[in-house]
């Protein structure tokens, strides 16, 4: 099977997670795909597939050379985001891009206007939707990546190798992706996600993350007799959102700028709550941005009365960068595997988070490969298929240098 149809293959299966149902995987169509998935690697030979009763996939390629060499790990997600429907994906290849407006149904138009990087593909092949579904590159191009870099080391037993260890989770989009990995089970070194980016992308700093949910309790008079009584929670909600920093929010920031992203606001006279995600790359300042809306709530407190405003504040993950760069040779690695792939390593934060930054903090040193897809979440996704081969030679040479240069 050729990388190609791997990847075709594979996103014709849905599996969107889902935030509202409290299991794992959250969704019973991402065990489906594993299952299938699970019989793929046994008939690829790889070695001690497990799939266990959470929908984690592991399997084991044996090392081929007498050198002692480090286990080392290849990780990407099974699932596809909520933000857009995975089911009946309809690929279609648009052969030696033009540079031009590529229409994808009617009125549903992928512009380099809109989305210039478009413009940095032109005369490759593009793999696009129909414009009414996402394409699944995030991650399944990830993992066709994966699956086929092992098969091809098996074509060619000239390249040497350790011990080579994949993993494929549920849930990374709802950030659940890490929560239930076994790094023991996984046994591994260090590890890399393949997951999303530009070709070239190396990625090993990523935002520290917490999620913050208000809950402002009002009290609901008749407006006609209300003066001195009523709290209205709707309008006390918008007063407070209104607290925060309005340039410090995703749409007014970039490279290493943290924020504050109000991802709902609902309710009533009688009860409101905003959800918010606080994220910051820098560790001090993630504290402070903590400790800002904890202050806008004590104000509203001050103003209003005691437990008027609730504040649920939770930490999600922290920047992998701490535990990456005491063993920074990981990083050359993936940058010498990138060059001898014919592409310059970019490394670059992530604005956003990975599985690999939670596998950090349980273990697992793990920074993330790009995957070569791009526009993720929406009908606009796309995905190169030389990127896809660029990818795959990457965990190839990776591979082939970690027995070399260890």
């Amino acid at each position: 099977m050729t990388l190609l149809q791997r990847f075709l293959n594979y996103v014709s299966y849905d599996t969107q997670s889902s935030e509202e149902t409290g299991v794992t995987p959250s969704t019973e169509k991402q065990r489906v795909f594993a299952e299938y998935l699970k019989e793929e690697l046994i008939a690829e030979g790889l070695e001690d597939v497990y799939l266990d009763n959470l929908g984690y996939l592991y399997a084991t390629l044996p090392c081929n050379t007498d050198k002692h060499t480090p286990t080392i790990g290849f990780i990407a997600h099974m699932d596809t985001s909520p933000d857009a429907s995975g089911k009946d994906v309809k690929p279609r290849i648009v052969k030696n891009y033009d540079g031009g407006d590529i229409v994808l149904s009617e009125g549903v138009v992928t512009s380099p206007t809109k989305f210039p990087e478009l413009l940095k593909h032109k005369g490759e092949d593009l793999i696009v939707t129909d414009g009414t579904t996402l394409l699944g590159a995030d991650d399944k191009a990830g993992i066709a990546e994966i699956v086929q870099a092992m098969a091809y080391l098996q074509q060619h037993p000239e390249i040497k190798h350790g011990k080579i260890r994949i993993a494929f989770n549920p849930d990374e989009e709802i950030g659940m992706g890490a929560h239930h990995f076994d790094v023991e089970r996984f046994g591994c070194a260090f590890a890399y996600t393949m997951d999303g980016s530009e070709v070239g992308e190396i990625e090993f700093e990523n935002f520290n993350a917490a999620s913050a949910k208000i809950t402002i309790n009002g009290c609901s008079v008749h407006p006609g007799y209300a003066k001195d009584k009523m709290l209205n929670a709707g309008r006390i909600a918008t007063e407070l959102a209104n607290m925060l920093p309005a340039d410090e929010t995703p749409e007014t920031t970039e490279g290493y700028e943290g924020f504050f992203h109000l991802t709902s606001i609902n309710g009533s006279c009688e009860k409101a709550q905003l959800t918010y995600i606080i994220r910051d790359h820098d560790r001090e300042y993630f504290e402070s941005r903590k400790s800002e809306i904890q202050d806008v709530v004590n104000a509203i407190n001050e103003k209003y009365g005691n437990d008027v405003a609730v504040l649920e504040l939770h930490d999600q993950y922290y920047n992998m960068r701490e535990k990456v760069e005491p063993m920074m040779y990981i990083i050359d690695i993936a940058k010498k595997a990138i060059e001898e792939a014919g592409l310059t390593p970019k490394v670059q934060a992530i604005r956003g988070g990975t599985d690999g930054a939670q596998l950090s903090f349980m273990g697992l040193p793990c920074p993330n490969i790009f995957a070569g897809g791009l526009n993720f979440h929406g009908p606009h996704e796309f995905c190169p298929v030389q990127s896809l081969e660029k990818a795959m030679m990457t965990v190839v040479n990776i591979c082939k240098f970690a027995e070399s240069e260890l």
